[in-house]
């Protein structure tokens, strides 16, 4: 087998990578971190040090970041789901969306946990008052984005919904999405039951105990 990815499957970003090996169903072997793989750990570093993952392993070929990687799986392993769609102006929306839910729906979600587990300064409710803040304005303008939509860019699952399935997931633990935004809130539910996150979230369930905010009795 070619393929290795080295991550957790509690980690957003790699559940991201997931959602689109799961899609196109490609083989790969999943090179979890925990006390009994410290092997996968000390390849991970040595690869990566700058300590991020998920990591791809292709052959020879690291692959970093997991946009990236889903772009590279797309040219070297693509499968019956186009990640990306053949028309440019079409790609570069679904890459639009992808960064959008990264940096405006992750990184909010990611910045309440680091302030909590006191990986950046200040406290953790000053990080959780800013992270709320910034992620209703996300929710406004998702909201009035998904209008007529059934995916993050029109009626195929691309390369956006593999980032958004996990950034809402986690993002609506940390700040509810509200009654005022139903299309995003009917629209995270279409993604938790997407089979491919269905079991991303599933093989996470074990984990759910470190969330840092508390992990609701839900979904």
């Amino acid at each position: 087998m070619s393929l290795a990815l080295y991550g957790h499957p509690f980690s957003s970003y790699t559940q991201k990578v997931l959602v689109a090996l799961y899609e196109n169903g490609t083989p790969f072997e999943f090179r979890t971190f925990g006390e009994e793989t410290p092997e996968h750990v000390a390849e991970w570093l040595r690869r990566w040090p700058l300590r991020k993952f998920p990591l791809l392993l292709d052959g020879d070929r690291d692959v970093v970041e997991a946009s990236i990687i889903l772009e590279y799986l797309a040219l070297a392993h693509p499968g019956p789901l186009r990640l990306l769609p053949a028309d440019p102006h079409a790609a570069l929306e679904v890459r639009f969306l992808d960064r959008f839910f990264d940096l405006h729906v992750m990184d909010p979600m990611q910045l309440a946990v680091s302030t909590k587990l006191g990986h950046v300064p200040g406290k953790p409710e000053e990080g959780l008052s800013v992270a709320k803040e910034r992620l209703e304005r996300a929710y406004a303008w998702l909201e009035a984005r998904l209008a007529g939509k059934t995916w993050a860019a029109g009626e195929d699952f691309t390369m956006a919904d593999c980032a958004a399935a996990p950034s809402l997931f986690y993002a609506d633990w940390t700040h509810r999405i509200s009654e005022d935004f139903p299309l995003l809130r009917a629209y995270r539910a279409r993604l938790l039951a997407r089979p491919s996150f269905a079991r991303a979230v599933d093989e996470a369930r074990p984990y759910r105990k470190n969330f840092p905010l508390g992990a609701p009795d839900r979904d």
